[in-house]
């Protein structure tokens, strides 16, 4: 699908990557963007997208944004939150809760419930933003490595099942960001801005996934390896 003349709602808008999703969508012509996020003020009226309030745990938030975007042809599922736990740490079950909540069982609820209006406005897309942690697991953030994870699972499984309607679903995995989320990592960090180029570039070309940085593209291709790097030290 095009961009140009498209209705896309972004979520986690306000900030970050979402927020450069939300610059891309109208540089490139969408037609209506829809800025979800916690608090609707946060969103910049200067951009001239329409602000929602939307926390992805919140089922009545959903079915509101549903009800009043349901002229939508582009979802992307951006927000995402990193609480850094080891899967056997002191909080691990309760962090673990919590990013399943937002990473996992949020993007699938708006799926469910934009896949009905997707599919009236001739199909669509919907862009999962998702991780190398989808493929390996790093200690200190163990916990959401295991929701990347599942995250990843039921962007495949979406796929499969949305293809009969026409509607496209793409999973963008990458490194480390430069975000607030790895405000601490010294490692090489992608620009937001260039991953939702690439993701935005990946919509309009029908790709079912996106590797947005080096990193993304050496783990991935490492995953037949013998010694994979989701294999961890041995």
């Amino acid at each position: 699908m095009m961009i140009r003349d498209s209705v896309a709602l972004v979520t986690g808008a306000n900030r970050g990557l979402g927020a450069k999703f939300v610059e891309a969508l109208l540089a490139r012509g969408a037609r209506k963007v829809y800025a979800a996020a916690r608090d609707p003020a946060s969103i910049p009226s200067v951009w001239g997208a329409i602000p929602l309030r939307l926390d992805v745990t919140n089922a009545d938030d959903i079915a509101a944004v549903a009800r009043e975007a349901s002229d939508v042809t582009l979802l992307v599922n951006n927000a995402g939150v990193a609480r850094g736990s080891t899967l056997l740490g002191p909080e691990a079950a309760d962090i673990a809760r919590a990013e399943l909540e937002t990473n996992v069982f949020g993007p699938l609820a708006l799926a469910r419930a934009f896949a009905p209006h997707l599919a009236r406005n001739g199909g669509g897309a919907i862009v999962n933003v998702l991780s190398v942690a989808s493929w390996l697991s790093v200690s200190a953030i163990a916990t959401y490595s295991m929701s990347k994870a599942a995250a990843w699972s039921m962007t495949n499984g979406l796929r499969t099942e949305l293809a009969a309607q026409g509607t496209q679903v793409l999973g963008v995995h990458l490194g480390f960001m430069d975000t607030d989320m790895a405000k601490m990592v010294t490692s090489p960090k992608v620009a937001p801005a260039d991953v939702a180029r690439l993701a935005l570039d990946g919509v309009e070309a029908g790709a079912l996934e996106v590797l947005a940085d080096a990193v993304a593209q050496q783990v991935k291709g490492g995953l037949s390896a013998p010694n994979a790097p989701y294999l961890g030290a041995r």
